[in-house]
């Protein structure tokens, strides 16, 4: 079972075998993918041109566009409504301490100075590793209060990067 929340309206999704169930009822449609991330969907007679713009793997928000109207939702598997029920879903992502190096490697950038406000999935540093230069975001609101690295500094896994 799935959730799926917009700013407006919550949606339990069910998949077995051959039929999806929306709020408990079975939901058909047509649905012919237009390319990589665009679909055309005919519901109840009534045309649809959907494109997905944006995803967000880390929170399971997803950004898409209907007949020109953009929509954000959020997606709950199993495990988030269970952490949610238990009253753990929200206090996971809103403590933000800091961020530790998720793999040793290279500071190429610092994108933050102490006292800056970050937003969730804000970029807070590049750090390059195996040749690859990944975008460190931050993973939920605060102000920086000190940054614990600098620029050209070679960093290992779990080394505490930036504090909050």
């Amino acid at each position: 079972m799935l959730q799926v929340k917009s700013a407006t309206k919550t949606w339990q999704v069910v998949v077995e075998k051959n039929q999806i169930l929306l709020n408990n009822a079975p939901f058909t449609w047509d649905l012919l993918p237009l390319n990589a991330t665009s679909f055309h969907i005919i519901k109840d007679g009534k045309s649809y041109t959907a494109e997905l713009l944006e995803t967000e793997p880390d929170t399971k928000t997803f950004q898409i566009k209907i007949n020109g109207n953009v929509h954000t939702l959020q997606v709950q598997d199993r495990m988030d409504l269970l952490l949610e029920s238990l009253g753990m879903g929200q206090a996971l992502s809103q403590k933000l301490n800091d961020i530790k190096a998720p793999m040793p490697g290279l500071i190429l950038d610092i994108k933050v100075t102490p006292g800056q406000e970050v937003k969730k999935g804000d970029p807070v540093l590049i750090l390059e590793a195996m040749k690859m230069e990944n975008i460190i975001k931050s993973p939920g609101d605060g102000v920086v209060s000190e940054v614990k690295v600098s620029v050209k500094q070679n960093v290992e896994k779990n080394q505490v990067l930036v504090v909050f």
